[in-house]
């Protein structure tokens, strides 16, 4: 049989009889793949694998224990043979065609009217792949598929919405720091499954790039001083196009539950009737400290760690140099944050880390002490997206060497 000869079908044997010829555990696992499709499977064979015979006991198919015969035939839809005796398929095959019976020949794949390609289902999709009779090629080639649907490599999205009838629903990714590579498998894969994205403008923009030309991108990215779109404004779109039936991708900057108002997205979805999942993101106050060789805890410097947004919410967390503070979005109101922590005590020479663009080939880190930085991050031109990180653990950075070459307790503790 020629590749130019197949034709790709799909058999829907839902009630339908089908007969396997075999009792191994070929016929084992093609009687199973028939049972799946809702097929009334009856099993041939003078023994029987102990799975058929878990199967028959079940009573999901009929088995019948003695070898095969013409009659065995009769009014089946479908055959698929698997004896091992290449005499026994043959002459199953031979019949069934004269009858116009389709059946897989198992002994010669070649003389075989049809064939059983290799499957996998992933959501509502089913990959089958036929690959020039080489049955392990074919299962490669089925795993790889398989895997690029399951991790958003390839589109999921559905465009038949009338007929499936499907309500609308809205995801809440967390994107990560930026790099496409730091986004979990689940949200790749809802992405993959979009109608609508509602993008930040920070988080892995270059995926927006990899959508279809028929998903939208309604871009509602905030930048200090300069807000595209109010949170209210935001909360409504993700509910309008939920209910016109769309899958909806809020894709976020970081883990949309850490300084990112997921929890109130999420909120005003279920109060108005919409099903709303949540997907966890890196979050860049940990991961863009990590990009620049900073632990936000490590031994025998921090213990902890705190997160906060600007000045007057340090006034209530620990001023200590074993206490590591993150502060998100803190450029604008560095100076002022310097001072609230000067105030509270914690010394000038405590280590400041400031790293821009985190996971980007622009990433820059500025390090300086709490009483010089202020200084250098007007004179290099300090700029957001960035993370600030106060503490000894800033120490623990290559890009600090040079300014704090002492060697570092922890790396000789027991």
């Amino acid at each position: 049989m020629a590749l130019q000869d197949l034709y790709p079908t799909a058999l829907r044997l839902l009630g339908r009889p089908a007969l396997v010829v075999g009792g191994g555990a070929v016929a084992a696992r093609r009687a199973q793949g028939l049972l799946d499709a809702g097929a009334v499977v009856t099993v041939v064979a003078p023994q029987a694998h102990d799975d058929v015979a878990r199967l028959a006991s079940a009573g999901l198919l009929t088995l019948v224990p003695r070898g095969y015969e013409t009659a065995d035939l009769e009014g089946v839809w479908f055959v698929q043979t698997a004896t091992g005796v290449p005499a026994v398929d043959m002459r199953v095959a031979a019949e069934a065609e004269e009858r116009r019976i389709w059946c897989v020949n198992a002994a010669d794949h070649e003389a075989s009217a049809a064939w059983t390609p290799a499957t996998v289902r992933v959501d509502d999709v089913t990959v089958a792949v036929n690959a020039g009779g080489d049955p392990r090629r074919a299962k490669a080639l089925k795993d790889a598929i398989a895997l690029a649907l399951r991790t958003g490599r390839l589109p999921l999205r559905r465009h038949r919405k009338d007929a499936e009838r499907r309500p609308g629903r809205v995801a809440l990714v967390g994107g990560g720091p930026g790099d496409t590579g730091l986004i979990t498998v689940r949200g790749r894969q809802l992405l993959a499954e979009a109608d609508v994205v509602v993008a930040d403008r920070l988080g892995p923009r270059d995926l927006l790039a990899e959508l279809g030309e028929s998903v939208r991108v309604i871009e509602v990215g905030k930048a200090p001083g300069a807000h595209q779109a109010t949170q209210d404004e935001i909360n409504a779109i993700l509910v309008q196009e939920a209910k016109a039936g769309n899958v909806v991708v809020r894709l976020k900057g970081g883990d949309p539950y850490v300084l990112g108002r997921g929890g109130e997205e999420a909120e005003f979805c279920r109060e108005h009737g919409v099903d709303v999942e949540v997907v966890p993101g890196v979050t860049s106050a940990v991961s863009v400290p990590a990009a620049a060789g900073i632990p936000v805890t490590h031994r025998g410097l921090a213990t902890g760690f705190s997160v906060a947004t600007g000045h007057d919410e340090l006034m209530e967390l620990p001023a200590r140099r074993d206490h590591t503070i993150v502060l998100l979005m803190g450029v604008r109101r560095l100076a002022d944050s310097v001072a609230a922590l000067r105030s509270r005590g914690l010394d000038a020479e405590t280590p400041v880390a400031v790293v821009e663009r985190g996971w980007t080939p622009e990433q820059r880190v500025t390090i300086a002490t709490l009483g010089t930085i202020v200084d250098c991050a007007r004179a290099v031109g300090v700029a957001n997206p960035a993370v600030i990180v106060i503490g000894d653990v800033v120490r623990v950075s290559p890009y600090a060497r040079a300014l704090f070459p002492e060697p570092l307790a922890s790396r000789t503790a027991p």
